[in-house]
């Protein structure tokens, strides 16, 4: 039995969950609403305020799925109460980002601004010129986003310049001369 998939998710106050038909969930919360289509074989169960996951036999696709649809629910649980961010943080001598209007504008090292628009279900921000937070209640689109928003400049090895996540750890390279004696 998955250890993840057998757990149950206790639905909080506040917060609504409804199966439909074909194993559509809709998790609506004080943060906004959510709606996802899962596997149609997952067993989902709400009673009582707990949600349960269940597998129809444990044949090797039913035993993938079952942890996924279980942390995938989570997720929006979670979502839907407290929200999902990253963090990134802006390195580099003249690198620098400010909001206007519904614009994140990036000064990067290249000869151009770069421009992202905020899309549904995210907000931007930036409380400071090197710091960008952006958040939502989709864990996966925020991710997403985030992962596009640090591919305009990915941080390199050598100087260590670019936009990386707050917790990532850079590896630094030594230069040419480094190595001589």
């Amino acid at each position: 039995m998955s250890r993840i998939g057998k757990m149950p998710i206790t639905v909080p106050a506040g917060v609504e969950v409804t199966v439909q038909a074909d194993n559509v969930v809709t998790v609506k919360g004080p943060k906004g609403t959510l709606t996802k289509a899962f596997h149609p074989d997952m067993i989902i169960t709400v009673a009582d305020g707990v949600l349960t996951v269940a597998r129809p036999d444990d044949e090797k696709q039913h035993r993938s799925l079952h942890g996924l649809t279980r942390t995938l629910i989570h997720n929006m649980v979670e979502g839907v109460t407290k929200g999902y961010s990253k963090e990134l943080d802006v390195n580099g001598v003249g690198y620098r980002v400010a909001k206007q209007g519904k614009q994140l504008v990036m000064n990067l090292g290249y000869s151009h601004q770069v421009f992202v628009d905020e899309i549904d279900g995210i907000t931007i921000e930036a409380p400071t010129p090197n710091k960008i937070v952006i958040s939502g209640i989709d864990k996966q689109v925020v991710g997403q986003f985030a992962a596009e928003v640090r591919g305009k400049r990915p941080p390199e090895p050598y100087k260590g310049k670019g936009i990386k996540y707050t917790t990532e750890v850079i590896r630094r390279k030594e230069g040419k001369t480094g190595g001589k004696k």
